[in-house]
């Protein structure tokens, strides 16, 4: 699906919840109301891509919000992008995304009783990463997260009782690479349950189509009905 397929229909957005104060882009569907989903980021930012697959859930049926990590700052550039992602305050990014589901909840049109995230590349790690952060995301999808979670430091023992699902780039290494097989053991050994699925002839950010030179339409396809039937089952189910 691309953008040129449903109406943009969310809103830039501030909250605060706990002292703590974040901004993104909110997208809600025609029925009004829905279960809820956290979008979470690339390196390069709450660019178009992002703010698009926001509005994608949304027209799913989802109230969708892209929390802006950044606080204003993107870019289409690698090595500018690289710079933001290696500046990036991790604590502080894991903060928002949490503050941003205990917003979520606290809003009437939500009807789900939990929060899903779901990120790609940068943002794929740090959606698998908030299941460890607050018991209001119980279910997480990440597109081709990052290969070391050195940095997250997380404790995969939080991750009991929730699901994972994670989408793999043949190009990043497939399942087997070692950073998608600690998750998954880690997040197996906390009696979670985590679900991989390998894409043959991708690319390192096969779902995004503002990018035709790594662009899948055929796996960005399948992998998003497996997202949102997984979203659905886990927080409506």
């Amino acid at each position: 699906m691309t953008s040129a397929q449903h109406p943009n229909s969310g809103q830039r957005v501030t909250f605060t919840e706990d002292g703590v104060t974040g901004a993104g882009y909110l997208a809600l569907p025609a029925s009004g109301s829905g279960p809820a989903v956290i979008v979470v980021q690339e390196w390069w930012g709450l660019v178009g891509h992002i703010t698009d697959v926001a509005d994608r859930f949304a027209a799913a049926g989802f109230v969708a919000l892209a929390p802006d990590l950044y606080h204003g700052q993107a870019t289409t550039e690698p090595d500018e992008a690289r710079k933001l992602l290696m500046e990036l305050d991790l604590a502080r990014a894991g903060e928002e995304i949490c503050k941003a589901a205990a917003y979520l909840l606290s809003r009437e049109d939500v009807t789900s009783p939990t929060v899903g995230t779901v990120g790609f590349c940068m943002g794929g790690s740090l959606a698998i990463w908030s299941g460890t952060l607050s018991p209001d995301i119980t279910a997480c999808v990440g597109f081709y997260p990052g290969a070391s979670w050195e940095r997250h430091a997380p404790h995969w023992a939080n991750f009991a009782g929730k699901r994972a699902q994670i989408h793999c780039a043949e190009g990043d290494g497939t399942s087997a690479a070692p950073g998608i097989q600690e998750a998954k053991r880690g997040i197996e050994a906390a009696g979670g349950q985590c679900v991989v699925f390998d894409y043959p002839g991708t690319a390192h950010a096969f779902f995004n189509d503002d990018r035709p030179e790594v662009y899948s339409p055929e796996a960005a396809h399948a992998a998003w009905q497996r997202t949102t039937e997984f979203l659905r089952e886990q927080l409506c189910g």
